[in-house]
């Protein structure tokens, strides 16, 4: 197997195969639940900020996703969930994905994103400690996992409390 990674934007027929992976990846269906959810929403779901990680003969292996969410009353983005299927996982499909979803938001003229995950993992794609920004949520979670990117440096992240779109629950 190559590790190789072909990204492109979620295509028509790739939602069946998005939540294979979905539920590959994660213990639950609740992801996966999510993302059909999102994809339902028009307030949430952006086309194009959908991305896959393929690898040479077009099967998908890492997913990331991009919706709508807001800082305060700022429109920003939520990136989740994103997904590797289990045997690809540790190869670059994941961040060739995540990368690939950034620079489209960037394309797309997005300012802002925000994801409440690993503080291991995100770092490595610019993401900071939301909380130096004065960036919160409306749960409690440990500070280190909610953080924050600003896509162009000329536009400082706001503060205030992230609004997510309604299927997170949040």
């Amino acid at each position: 197997m190559s590790d190789t990674w072909i990204t492109r934007a979620e295509a028509p027929g790739d939602a069946a195969v998005i939540r294979e992976v979905l539920l590959a990846t994660f213990p639950t269906a609740e992801e996966a639940d999510l993302v059909d959810a999102l994809r339902a929403d028009p307030d949430a779901w952006i086309d194009g900020l959908s991305v896959v990680a393929t690898d040479e003969i077009g099967r998908i292996a890492g997913h990331a996703l991009l919706t709508r969410c807001h800082i305060g009353e700022v429109p920003a983005l939520a990136l989740a969930p994103c997904a590797v299927r289990p045997e690809r996982q540790r190869t670059g499909a994941g961040s060739a994905a995540v990368r690939a979803a950034l620079r489209a938001a960037t394309d797309h003229g997005e300012r802002y994103v925000v994801v409440l995950g690993h503080p291991g993992y995100y770092p490595r794609f610019g993401f900071t400690r939301a909380s130096q920004h004065g960036i919160r949520l409306s749960i409690d979670v440990p500070d280190e996992a909610l953080m924050a990117l600003a896509l162009d440096a000329a536009h400082p992240l706001p503060g205030g409390t992230v609004r997510y779109a309604a299927a997170f629950g949040i």
